[in-house]
């Protein structure tokens, strides 16, 4: 799998450490919005964390429900996303839960939807056995992602108007190799055909259009003996069946500045509503990227 991209600076605005009491908030800059959950288990707390990409952790660990008990603590993050864009956006909000020696302990994730422009949603995420009461665990926003709402993946829930679903996966890596898989599922009542490649355009943090990347279908001579490199074919799916494509690249260095493309839109062919997925490309200074055609998974 994969490994994580490292914190920046304004990440570690947003940390806040768990104790068994609640939440002892990180000192630097920021809103106050009064009464703080340290404060409350008096802890002494001090300002509200700045917002990271328009997210602000609003409570850690339970607050005082947890404050002065031996007992089992609420053990959840707790967050607002406010939308700073002209158009409904969906978030994923990822979290890293580190112990006090600094050691990752994991990486939850929380996804609000259809976040309306100019308005704030709160939400949360259970930390579960993450956290033990007064462990120290430290939580912080580790990144933030944001997708129109209307091109929002959709794994799992009721069917999209399109009938099929489109996500990618988490991917895989090995020995500079990488490669993520798109999925497709055929979640409405009747056949669906599918042929070729899916259309891909990369996009930046700000959802821009990635300049000097060749998309490619095939392996582009990435590597061989991987299916990449297979005839595309026509298929109907029946309803419930699925078909899967990928994307291959290496994050090899050698010269000029590394391209991280953190969104992909996928087409999954023409006429389809595009879907706007995450898969954190890592390019390197390769400056290509290959997709295989899309294939029958079998159940």
């Amino acid at each position: 799998m994969r490994s994580h991209l490292p914190l920046s600076a304004a990440v570690l605005a947003g940390a806040l450490l768990l104790t068994a009491c609640g939440t002892q908030q990180s000192a630097g800059g920021g809103r106050s919005s009064g009464s703080t959950a340290a404060d409350r288990c008096g802890l002494g707390g001090g300002p509200t964390p700045e917002a990271v990409d328009g997210v602000e952790i609003t409570d850690a660990g339970g607050g005082p429900s947890g404050c002065g008990t031996d007992g089992p603590t609420d053990r959840s993050v707790r967050f607002r996303v406010t939308n700073h864009d002209t158009q409904p956006l969906t978030y994923t909000v990822e979290f890293e839960v580190t112990s006090p020696g600094g050691e990752s302990l994991a990486h939850p994730k929380g996804t609000v939807p259809g976040v309306q422009p100019g308005r704030s949603a709160d939400a949360e995420v259970d930390l579960g056995a993450i956290v033990a009461p007064g462990n120290g665990a430290r939580v912080t926003i580790y990144r933030v992602r944001s997708v129109p709402a209307a091109e929002a993946p959709a794994e799992t829930g009721p069917c999209p108007p399109s009938g099929v679903r489109v996500y990618a996966d988490r991917g895989d890596a090995a020995m500079g190799l990488r490669v993520v898989g798109l999925h497709l599922e055929n979640c409405s009542d009747h056949p669906y055909r599918l042929s070729g490649y899916p259309q891909i355009q990369l996009l930046d943090l700000h959802r821009r259009p990635v300049a000097g990347v060749r998309v490619l279908h095939g392996s582009g001579g990435i590597s061989t003996g991987t299916g990449f490199d297979d005839p595309p074919r026509a298929m109907t799916l029946a309803p419930g069946e699925q078909a899967a494509s990928g994307l291959m690249w290496r994050n090899t260095l050698t010269s000029g500045a590394s391209v991280d493309v953190p969104y992909v839109r996928v087409v999954a062919q023409p006429g389809t509503p595009a879907v706007t997925v995450t898969p954190e490309l890592d390019l390197g200074s390769t400056g290509k990227l290959g997709v295989s055609p899309w294939q029958r998974q079998q159940r």
